[in-house]
């Protein structure tokens, strides 16, 4: 019988945190209870990075080795990095697909 993996914590770094509320803000311009209801959904999201933490991809161009990217809507992109040696999945930034990368 094998062990049960411990899960990863999921952290938002503050940079990620405003990333996404100024999303919501944007969103909320034309739709309050959409973008509510859209930042809940994204948060939602990432959370199987606790049980998957390389389920993101790497190999961006330009972007450093670490880092790695899921796709939680067609246009948007949250940035992460897997800590292993903390368990920690920490989410990096949140971005627009049309956005500059971080």
């Amino acid at each position: 019988m094998t062990k049960p993996k411990t899960s990863y914590s999921i952290v938002w770094r503050p940079i990620a945190e405003a990333d996404l509320n100024n999303i919501v803000d944007y969103i909320s311009q034309d739709n309050p209870i959409k973008a509510e209801e859209f930042g809940q959904e994204l948060r939602a999201k990432v959370l199987p990075l606790a049980q998957h933490p390389r389920i993101g991809h790497t190999g961006r161009p330009g972007l450093p080795d670490f880092l790695r990217e899921l796709v939680v809507y067609p246009d948007y992109i949250v940035f992460y990095r897997v800590l292993d040696d903390a368990r920690t999945v920490e989410i990096l930034r949140v971005k627009h697909a049309a956005q500059q990368v971080p």
